[in-house]
């Protein structure tokens, strides 16, 4: 286990650090989810009345993308004063902003209420969270890679990202009942709890993570003066091509996720004749396996490298995204099920638990939150925020759902081979710090990292 900093008070427990970063990517993924499936199945009818569904739910989803045009610029905010001031303030603040966005959501006038000011308002309140988002999840990996003891950081920095397979859980279960209220109440005042519910996770997130003080790595650069002034600047300097590759690696990741828990739900209900509770049944099935093989998928990736596991497994999901529609347009429960416990919960989730500390790794201390922050945001943009969005064109356009498939099973290529080479970077970045480092080998020095 790492020391603590001088200075500091004896440093918590790697499982309580990881605790404590699980409890808020649960809580940010849990406001994720719910924002997703009312923009799937509520959000339309409420906020963009048309005569057309099609217009509806492409609206909707747009909505949905916005709020991730915002995480870019989350990240490099988060991020900036993350590498300066610390990643314990950081994470309390994104967890506040995003909890009180959902709380405002679900306390908005419709359309039909208000007029065009209800969109609007949407529209700012996804911004918000979108920002909020930003500097989440680079701050809660760091937080738990940089507690791990050596030889388990794949495990640990996998721990933050069982989060967001809490996060839908929690959704599902929030949604399940409100999904089957008569038309009138989920329409009327139904769809309006899980937002207002969620802000008792956010409370719940804040005092735990209020326990936790400043990362031993972190602290020890702050200690010896060696902050970076502009953070992203520096990233930009000395990591572009990680940054770049990050991205790519995370692209494919981030639209499968989307596709599988948002936009299929639209995609069930609307073109396959499912119903909501089948749906949303399936997906938390898938959910409460990925409690398991994300942590798997970290663990094994200590073992064996991080390469075979996250490119291997790119390749495997993105041919499975064709299963995975497949077996939802067939409309039967069992095969739906199957398909994502087998896929979405087996190659992809255990593959995505392998994904993160090689994030963590590509980047040295002095800019990390600010360097992985950026890249994995950027990510989310063209990846999650607009993969239901152009998953609906294309099966409108197209009329078959192999179109959607087809699209998922590129962007999974294109992570697979940005990951070959971010592996064998992060790699040599591991190599030269450890040997830069090799005097404090038993400290934990600011560029610390295992390799991958």
């Amino acid at each position: 286990m790492n020391a603590p900093a001088p200075g500091t008070s004896a440093a918590p427990s790697p499982r309580t650090v990881a605790t404590a970063s699980f409890v808020g990517t649960t809580v940010e993924y849990f406001d994720f989810f719910i924002y997703g499936t009312a923009a799937a199945l509520v959000l339309p009818k409420l906020f963009f009345p048309s005569g057309s569904t099609f217009a509806g739910v492409l609206a909707s989803f747009a909505t949905f993308a916005i709020g991730f045009l915002a995480r870019p610029i989350g990240g490099i905010v988060f991020g900036h004063y993350g590498d300066r001031i610390g990643r314990k303030a950081m994470l309390t603040l994104t967890l506040v902003l995003m909890g009180v966005a959902s709380f405002c959501i679900g306390l908005l006038p419709t359309y039909a209420s208000v007029g065009v000011l209800a969109p609007l308002l949407l529209v700012f309140l996804r911004l918000v969270q979108g920002f909020a988002f930003g500097g989440e999840t680079g701050g809660a990996l760091l937080m738990a890679y940089e507690y791990a003891p050596p030889g388990k950081r794949g495990f640990f920095t996998s721990l933050p990202q069982v989060g967001p397979a809490a996060g839908v859980l929690l959704g599902n279960v929030a949604f399940l009942p409100i999904a089957a209220l008569p038309e009138e109440a989920l329409f009327s005042w139904g769809w309006r709890i899980p937002f207002l519910a969620s802000i008792l996770l956010v409370i719940i997130g804040v005092v735990i993570r209020q326990r936790i003080p400043e990362t031993p790595q972190f602290a020890k650069v702050k200690a010896t003066r060696g902050v970076a002034k502009l953070p992203i600047a520096e990233a930009f300097r000395r990591h572009w091509r990680e940054i770049l590759l990050v991205t790519g690696g995370f692209l494919g990741f981030g639209a499968y996720s989307a596709v599988l828990f948002t936009y299929m739900v639209s995609f069930a209900t609307t073109h396959a004749g499912v119903s909501r509770s089948s749906i949303l049944s399936a997906v938390l099935i898938c959910t409460a396996v990925q409690l398991v093989t994300i942590p798997l998928g970290g663990a094994l990736s200590d073992r064996f490298g991080r390469g075979a596991l996250t490119a291997g497994g790119a390749v495997l999901a993105g041919i499975g995204a064709f299963g995975m529609f497949a077996a939802v347009q067939s409309g039967n429960f069992a095969v739906m099920v199957t398909a994502y416990v087998l896929i979405g919960a087996g190659i992809y989730s255990t593959a995505y638990g392998a994904l993160w500390a090689t994030f963590v790794e590509a980047f040295d201390t002095r800019v990390r939150y600010s360097g992985m922050s950026l890249g994995f945001q950027l990510s989310n943009v063209f990846g999650s925020g607009f993969a239901p969005l152009i998953c609906t064109v294309l099966l409108q356009v197209t009329g078959t759902a192999m179109a959607p498939a087809a699209f998922v099973a590129l962007l999974m290529l294109i992570s697979a081979v940005s990951l070959v080479f971010l592996v064998r970077r992060a790699k040599r970045i591991v190599a030269a710090a450890d040997a830069e480092h090799a005097p404090d080998a038993e400290a934990p020095g600011p560029l610390t990292s295992e390799p991958a």
